[in-house]
Formats: C-alpha cells, sequence, structure tokens
C-alpha cells in the first residue's frame, strides 16, 4: 500500500506543472467576479464566527474561558474539514472535459481541490491567531506541534475526498446526503458547547468522531498549553491513514467505472 502511495506521489511529481495550474484555477476560480476576491477567505469564517458568537455565547459561553477561541478552534477546523471533502467530492465531474479529452491521472483534480482548501485554512489560520494574541492567551513552542493535527487532517481530508469522488460519480445523491451528514457531525464535533460538562466516560465518546479529535488537539494546545498525550496522538494519526487507505481502495475498486458516467 505504502508503495502505492510512493508510486502516486512519483505521478504528482511528473504531472507537477499541471497539479499547480490547477491549484491555482481553482483557487481563482472560487473568488472569480468577486469585488474582494481572496479577502472572502477570511471574512467568511469571521462572519460565521460572529454569528455563533452572538447566537451561543449566552447559552454556551458563560462558564468556558476564552469561548470566543474556543469557538474559533472547532470552526476554523471543521470548516476546513467541510471544504477540502466538498471540494473533494466534486472534483471528477467538475474537470470531465479534462478527463475525457486528457489522459493524466484522474486523482489529480481531487487533490488539488484539497490542497486549494489547505490553502484557505492557512489564510484563515493567521486570523485565528490574531484572535489568539487579542484574548491575551500567551504563545508558546507548544503551538508548533499543531502541524500535527494540521497534517493528520489534510490526509485524513484526502482520504475522504477519494471516497466522495468515486461515489458522487456514480451515485449524485451522496452530494445530498452529504450535505445531511456534515451537518450532523457538525453538532457532535463539540464546536460551540463544552464536553467538560459531561462525564468522562462520555467525553471520551466524542473521540469516536475524527474531527472531534483534530478539534480537541487544537483546544489543548491552543487554550490549555498542554500538548496531548500519546494515545491522542495515534488516534488522529491511525484515523488519518485508515481513512487513506479506505479512501484509496474505493477509489482504484471503482476507477473503471468514470469513464462511462462522467
Amino acid at each position: 500500500m505504502f508503495e502505492k502511495i510512493k508510486a502516486q506521489i512519483q505521478q504528482i511529481k511528473k504531472y507537477q506543472f499541471l497539479f499547480s495550474e490547477l491549484v491555482k484555477r481553482d483557487f481563482k476560480k472560487k473568488y472569480k467576479r468577486t469585488v474582494l476576491g481572496m479577502v472572502w477567505s477570511i471574512l467568511s469564517p469571521l462572519m460565521q464566527l460572529a454569528v455563533m458568537a452572538v447566537v451561543f455565547t449566552k447559552f454556551f459561553g458563560h462558564n468556558t474561558e476564552h469561548y470566543i477561541i474556543y469557538l474559533f478552534s472547532g470552526n476554523l477546523v471543521f470548516s476546513f474539514f467541510k471544504d477540502a471533502t466538498n471540494g473533494g467530492m466534486h472534483a471528477l465531474m467538475q474537470n470531465a472535459n479534462i478527463i475525457k479529452n486528457i489522459n493524466v491521472p484522474k486523482y489529480l483534480f481531487m487533490i488539488s481541490k484539497e490542497v486549494s482548501a489547505c490553502i484557505n485554512f492557512g489564510l484563515t489560520l493567521i486570523i485565528y491567531f490574531l484572535f489568539v494574541a487579542i484574548d491575551g492567551i500567551p504563545f508558546s513552542f507548544n503551538f508548533l506541534t499543531l502541524i500535527y493535527p494540521i497534517a493528520c487532517l489534510l490526509v485524513f481530508n484526502i482520504g475522504v475526498g477519494f471516497i466522495l469522488s468515486a461515489m458522487f460519480v456514480v451515485f449524485k445523491d451522496v452530494q445530498y446526503l452529504y450535505e445531511i451528514f456534515t451537518q450532523l457531525l457538525m453538532y457532535v464535533s463539540a464546536i460551540f458547547y463544552n464536553v467538560n460538562a459531561y462525564p468522562e466516560k462520555i467525553q471520551m465518546v466524542f473521540f469516536v468522531n475524527p474531527v472531534y479529535s483534530y478539534i480537541a488537539y487544537f483546544r489543548s494546545v491552543v487554550l490549555e498549553g498542554v500538548i496531548p498525550p500519546l494515545w491522542h496522538h495515534l488516534l488522529c494519526l491511525g484515523y488519518a491513514l485508515v481513512m487513506l487507505i479506505t479512501g484509496m481502495i474505493i477509489y482504484k475498486k471503482n476507477n473503471y467505472k468514470f469513464m462511462y458516467y462522467i
């Protein structure tokens, strides 16, 4: 399996120019004919944060220190997951004309969407740290460990993208089912409420949700100044690798069908 991953990385290097152009195109296309352009990458999550802060602070934030950052941490990670996987799902169908006429690895289109979402996440992350500073949370070397959950989440998103892109080509209902699923997932990811209000056994149940595991890592480092224990690191990595391997298997299994349905 790791040999296959290595081979795919080599193919990306082979088509490096095409891949970079796809990323640029996806990024530009997202803000085409908009007055503010890339600024929307920052404004959109900030507007969501503002609405959520107004709605939820009164009900959930009065007992949570640095609640805005607590809320922002959850929204930041979940938005990255949602944007990346939604983009990956539509990647093949949006590039159907290219796929039909040019013989290139089709997964390049899906991964380019993931990279584009990662760029948007990076821009929002800058604003996130600005809010952290404004809220008086001290920066420490522990913040460097945030690279780990970000990398794991990127791999996790790619795995989900493989699954969704393969399924969406054949079953268009997937986009509607996934919209409902992500809505439900948001509510069980503890974005706006504090899991500490629940018994310890219930708190551990939240870690069954991979997205919450990455959110919890962010909050532990930023809000508590504590690097999560080894089991948390292994859990984040495990979710990422299992999803990537599963996604690659499903994608390869359905690869031959794509030309019939695109």
